[in-house]
C-alpha cells in the first residue's frame, strides 16, 4: 500500500522560507511521479512541483517557478519542498502525491495517491 506523509508546514511572516518532507513508502521510488499540490479554502487544488524520480526531472508552476524548490532523497524515499520567499497567497494546505510516471506531471497526480497534508500559513 502507498503511503505518503507530509510533514514541515507550519506558520511564517512573508518572505520567509520553510521547507515540506514527504515520506513516502509502498511503491517502487525510481519510476514514480511524485509533486505537491496546495488548497486555500475556497480556491481549487493547484499543481505546484512535481518530480520524476527515475531521471530528476522536474516541473513547475509558474506562480511558484524562482521561489520553490523540489528535490528528492532517494535513499530515504523522501520528497522535499524547499519554499522561498513565501507570500500570503501561498497560504494553503499542501499535499504530496504520488503516481505512475505518464508525462502528464500533475494529470498524473491527480489521478494517484495522496497524504493527508499539512498546512502552511504565511502572514503579511
Amino acid at each position: 500500500e502507498v503511503q505518503l506523509v507530509e510533514s514541515g508546514g507550519g506558520s511564517v511572516q512573508a518572505g520567509g522560507s520553510l521547507r515540506l518532507s514527504c515520506a513516502a513508502s509502498g511503491y517502487t521510488y525510481s519510476s514514480y511521479c511524485i509533486g505537491w499540490f496546495r488548497q486555500a479554502p475556497g480556491k481549487e487544488r493547484e499543481g505546484v512541483a512535481a518530480i520524476f524520480t527515475g531521471g530528476g526531472s522536474t516541473y513547475y508552476a509558474d506562480s511558484v517557478k524562482d521561489r520553490f524548490t523540489i528535490s528528492q532523497d532517494n535513499a530515504k524515499n523522501t520528497l522535499y519542498l524547499q519554499m522561498n520567499s513565501l507570500k500570503p497567497e501561498d497560504t494553503a494546505m499542501y499535499y504530496c502525491a504520488a503516481a505512475p510516471y505518464g508525462g502528464s506531471w500533475f494529470a498524473d497526480l491527480l489521478l494517484g495517491y495522496w497524504g493527508q497534508g499539512t498546512q502552511v500559513t504565511v502572514s503579511s
